[in-house]
């Protein structure tokens, strides 16, 4: 294969071609690279195959710190390590490895929007992809990239040296994304269309009772049909994008690859709804094993500075070492809205469904392509639907409900590549922090997105963060589903009632398990922080246990480390307003500024060995995510109470007033 000739219309190995295996026995992934190998599908089953390789092993943070792909490539599957803790694909090896192809199982992909996972492949010189699926974020990058996805049956086709046709890649997909891949990825596409090369035919769907994602699309669409504005999953649109944000670790990319498209004057569309934020590596330069690439994290905070000058977009860079948040949080504090269609370089991104918007993360070249023409391609998604009734009990909360959507349904994948919707009588009982924990964690299940309906008390939420908009007119921006809406995953209800505390063991975000049968689990670190557990009801969880500690004479417990990181400026500021402060400080928590920090890897609370265990409330604890130690999912108040108990304990109302009574007798 060669790369001027990319894509061919018949597609078939050279001679000698290699391909790379990832199996889970990960000495059979050595020897193909030290040994020459030769393995073949023929040879292996998808059991063989590694399953939910995802982005954080693909291109951990600190390979992100690069903003070249040719760099990002050097270090490609960094993350992927033995049980010893070692890289199994060292600096350079699958760059030197002459390999065209590269195998693995199912959910190829899984974790954060992250482009630099798909590129650590293609400058690698991979351009074929084969799995059993693929998250859907991942898929979008490669698709953007040009790189062709197959199947195993493929795979054994070119091994027994047949060819397939360029056809059989692309078939599987809507007419538009043929378009992107045949043309060798999506700038080609993007200015085919902006030269008006391409003209996208009225969309065919006639009128539908459509889901919210569906409606949400519809009214953006700039191809509608005959009969109006009328979509359905699968349906390939052109739609016009509200707004969008990247961070520090994307903006350098996109700055470059609209530079290098455009030329140095190159222009933006609706500057006053893009962001840039500065959240993810803001501690980075405190961390020890970051010390490394202090100059490179410097050069994407000063390349985001000048991408922010050259386009006037709204500027949420730190000041003073001092950030004014987490990007999700901010936007949704500031500028998400009912019946937005957001986009942004994160996978997220999705936090602002909370507010009855559509909102979902894409790689860094979608992100600057939409930027550019104010529009992107969009197929629409199948959605399912989650009917909430019933009231949560104390000390259950939304974060034990995902954990539970997870381990029911992501796990089976009925959720994936889907829009998932949250309606129904219980989510009336939700508070506007708490809906936004289950559409930040919508990409944890692979989904495309999460949205909530709109109610009254979104209304006085936003109302109280939009001046000059009133809670009728923002009342009247709510995008309702119709009724008889079709749900192709379904539509499913949860007795908010029945749910009961939860963690996620470590290592995924699907294992779940039940507090109360879950076992003895001494803990070293509680870290309560990031966009999904870092708002004002998150904290207000935090309080209430800290308070019922001191009260009882507790402190945080010896031996553990309990930080607490504020999601945003305002969040801090209501805390501070609160008297929250001088109630962490009291019991033993250690306070952060507002940003990623832990989550990302990059702040306080990251674990330093393996033997070390957390329990933490971020949203993902993918094996070195955090640390290399053990990270266990769990709520703001499981967090809490652990910290001062020094084990992983579900919350009980009044759990600290016995042991006080006991040390007073």
């Amino acid at each position: 294969m060669k790369e001027s000739a990319w894509p061919p219309a018949e597609v078939r190995f050279s001679p000698g071609a290699r391909v790379l295996f990832l199996t889970k026995d990960l000495d059979l992934i050595r020897r193909q690279l030290h040994e020459g190998l030769d393995l073949r599908m023929d040879d292996l089953t998808v059991s063989d195959l590694l399953d939910d390789i995802n982005t954080d092993v693909m291109t951990p943070a600190w390979v992100c710190f690069r903003h070249r792909p040719e760099d990002i490539a050097l270090d490609a599957y960094a993350g992927l390590l033995d049980a010893d803790g070692k890289r199994v694909i060292g600096t350079r090896e699958l760059m030197d490895g002459g390999f065209e192809a590269i195998v693995s199982g199912y959910r190829k992909g899984t974790g954060s929007s992250r482009e630099t996972a798909a590129q650590c492949e293609r400058w690698s010189g991979i351009r074929l992809v084969f799995a059993a699926s693929f998250a859907p974020i991942h898929e979008r990058n490669n698709l953007n990239l040009g790189q062709l996805m197959g199947d195993h049956a493929m795979l054994r086709r070119l091994q027994a040296g047949e060819s397939v046709p360029l056809a059989e890649f692309t078939e599987r997909y809507d007419p538009v994304t043929r378009l992107i891949l045949e043309g060798g990825g999506l700038f080609p596409f993007s200015r085919q269309v902006t030269a008006g090369a391409i003209v996208l035919a009225p969309n065919a769907t006639g009128a539908r009772p459509m889901t919210m994602a569906e409606k949400m699309i519809a009214a953006k669409m700039l191809n509608p049909g005959a009969e109006g504005a009328y979509v359905a999953p699968g349906d390939a649109v052109l739609a016009r994008v509200d707004g969008g944000y990247s961070h520090e670790f994307t903006t350098a990319q996109v700055h470059t690859f609209l530079a290098e498209e455009y030329g140095a004057d190159y222009q933006v569309q609706n500057a006053d709804k893009l962001a840039v934020f500065e959240d993810h590596l803001l501690y980075a330069d405190g961390v020890a094993r970051f010390a490394p690439f202090v100059a490179q994290i410097q050069t994407l905070r000063d390349l985001q500075n000048e991408f922010q000058v050259h386009t006037g977009v709204r500027d949420y860079q730190a000041r003073d070492g001092v950030s004014p948040g987490i990007c999700h949080q901010i936007a949704r504090e500031e500028f998400v809205d009912p019946g937005d269609f957001i986009q942004a370089t994160d996978s997220h991104t999705c936090m602002g469904g909370g507010s009855n918007a559509l909102t979902y993360g894409v790689g860094a070249t979608e992100y600057a392509a939409l930027a550019h023409s104010g529009f992107t391609f969009v197929k629409v998604p199948e959605s399912i639907r989650f009917e909430l009734v019933g009231e949560l009990a104390a000390g259950v909360t939304a974060k034990d409900v995902m954990l539970f959507i997870l381990d029911r349904y992501a796990k089976r994948e009925d959720t994936l590549n889907r829009s998932m919707e949250f309606g129904g009588p219980g989510l009336a009982s939700l508070s506007v922090d708490e809906r936004a924990t289950l559409c930040n964690m919508a990409t944890e299940c692979t989904a495309r997105t999460g949205i909530c309906e709109g109610d009254e008390l979104l209304a006085d939420w936003l109302a109280a963060r939009r001046p000059g908009q009133t809670r009728e007119q923002i009342a009247a921006s709510f995008v309702a589903p119709d009724a008889g809406a079709e749900y192709a995953g379904g539509v499913h209800s949860i007795d908010l009632s029945q749910m009961v505390p939860m963690v996620a063991t470590p290592g995924d975000p699907t294992y779940g398990a039940v507090i109360d049968a879950l076992g003895e689990v001494k803990i070293d670190i509680a870290y309560g922080g990031s966009c999904t557990a870092g708002k004002v009801d998150d904290f207000a969880y935090y309080a209430q246990v800290c308070a019922e500690a001191v009260a009882a004479g507790r402190k945080v417990a010896d031996g553990v480390q309990f930080f607490v990181q504020f999601g945003s400026t305002p969040v801090q500021d209501h805390a501070r307003a609160q008297g929250w402060l001088e109630l962490f400080r009291a019991a033993g928590v250690t306070l952060i500024d507002p940003g990623c920090g832990a989550c990302i890897g990059c702040g306080p609370g990251v674990s330093d060995t393996k033997e070390q265990v957390t329990v933490s409330a971020i949203n993902r604890n993918f094996a070195g995510r955090s640390g290399p130690g053990q990270l266990y999912l769990a709520s703001p108040l499981t967090v809490a109470a652990s910290a001062f108990e020094g084990r992983i304990v579900a919350y009980r109302e009044g759990m600290f007033a016995g042991v006080a009574a006991e040390a007073g007798a």
